[in-house]
């Protein structure tokens, strides 16, 4: 039977040996370094452009909310195409906005269809509907194969008329 009284001690002097040779691992983080900084380089790149993806897609979004907000004002600046166009191009000034396409729809107030016409409602008001959408091309800053050079992003905002 083996007990500790018996233990050889000899079967531990291996031990030393071990710590001896792991402190002679000079190197060794440089080389783990530069083995893995190309990965984080890689990722560190990949997050900085999609920020500035998002971030094109989020001001092409708040021109055209921006240029609702203006034409919604009420009828007449409804009308004012030019007016919608330039306040959403004011609003999206870190960016080159592409083309901003300015509709109007109606709507009988009581749920029916209109065609913007006095006669159209009878018996309920004419609500207008304006839609603004804009787009811009967005070109990253790296371009890897197999993807497209360029992006559309593309911002919509629908509001009604005030009366």
């Amino acid at each position: 039977m083996y007990t500790s009284r018996n233990r050889n001690c000899s079967q531990w002097r291996f031990i030393p040996r071990v710590f001896r040779r792991a402190g002679n691992e000079r190197g060794q983080a440089l080389v783990e370094l530069a083995l893995s900084l190309p990965i984080l380089v890689t990722l560190l790149l990949g997050a900085a452009e999609f920020a500035r993806v998002v971030y094109a897609s989020i001001e092409v979004s708040n021109a055209a909310m921006a240029g609702v907000q203006y034409g919604a004002q009420n009828p007449n600046t409804a009308g004012d195409t030019t007016g919608i166009q330039v306040a959403a191009s004011n609003d999206a000034q870190n960016i080159k906005l592409g083309t901003t396409t300015v509709s109007q729809a109606c709507i009988c107030s009581n749920g029916g269809a209109s065609t913007c016409q006095p006669t159209d409602c009878t018996g309920s008001n004419i609500e207008t509907i304006l839609t603004v959408q804009t787009q811009t091309t967005f070109d990253p800053g790296i371009h890897l194969p197999g993807f497209a050079t360029t992006y559309t992003l593309y911002g919509r905002a629908v509001q009604k008329v005030l009366q």
